[in-house]
């Protein structure tokens, strides 16, 4: 899986500050400059979303599920993941990036039916439309990523499935605790201001732009929607503590069920 041009796409940090008048437009550089190599760059065989996927789509067999939205699909793999092993599923998707839905089409041949332009803050679809809502990696390029979320609740009748990054489950015990504390203590916003240097948000060749994220940030609104959450830990753990996925584990996978 993936592409067979793997170059280094040049950095976001390269553009002329005079471009990079906002966070949006970053993304957008980011994105028409790694198009082409998107999959590459980002998609593995083994990777936390890849492991995602497969915890998914035995939930999907499970409940019965008809109908899936993925939102911010990029260039499709999730879509084509769960259309390839469930005969019958209705799967639909939005992306706001249209260079990343053309390489979806043109490289990777995903039907433009279904294929909706739009962002995960405003999905153009009515309360309760699907059975299943999911992400994969998208949450943490949020600027709100809990406004996302609550549209997912929104349009969801049985299942959201959140598949992103834990910053508690990042870095050295040190760094762990201490980002634990600094959250619980509501001092993360401000201490994330400070190591971001009032931009919110850091750049990197490999991810863009990215905001800092848990999906634990997002789970008490999973909880007052689901009956029951479950939390999967998607890439190797370092089960050094009790508090496990929390403290464990980069990347998690949120599954949030309605009976």
């Amino acid at each position: 899986m993936g592409l067979s041009d793997t170059r280094t796409p040049p950095s976001p940090q390269t553009v002329p500050a005079r471009v990079q008048r906002s966070a949006p437009d970053i993304q957008a550089r980011y994105y028409t400059d790694t198009a082409a190599a998107y999959e590459a760059m980002h998609l593995h065989e083994d990777d936390g979303h890849a492991v995602a996927l497969r915890f998914m789509s035995a939930l999907v067999d499970q409940f019965h599920i008809r109908s899936v939205l993925d939102v911010g699909c990029g260039t499709g793999r999730a879509v084509r993941h769960l259309r390839e092993r469930h005969d019958g599923l209705q799967v639909r998707a939005v992306e706001p990036s249209r260079v990343l839905i053309r390489q979806a089409i043109d490289a990777h041949g995903l039907a433009r039916a279904g294929l909706v332009c739009a962002r995960g803050e405003a999905l153009p679809y009515p309360d309760a439309s699907f059975d299943a809502v999911c992400e994969f990696g998208i949450l943490h390029h949020v600027a709100d990523p809990n406004a996302v979320v609550r549209e997912m609740l929104r349009v969801a009748r049985r299942a959201v499935f959140l598949s992103d990054s834990n910053r508690f489950g990042q870095g050295s015990r040190p760094s762990r605790l201490a980002k634990l504390a600094l959250y619980r203590l509501k001092l993360w916003p401000l201490a994330n201001y400070v190591k971001t240097r009032g931009r919110g948000y850091t750049i990197s060749p490999g991810d863009g732009l990215t905001y800092s994220y848990s999906v634990f940030d997002s789970y008490e609104l999973l909880a007052a929607w689901a009956q029951r959450v479950i939390l999967v830990p998607t890439l190797p753990v370092s089960a050094w503590s009790w508090a496990h996925p929390l403290l464990s584990s980069g990347q998690v996978l949120a599954c949030a069920l309605r009976d």
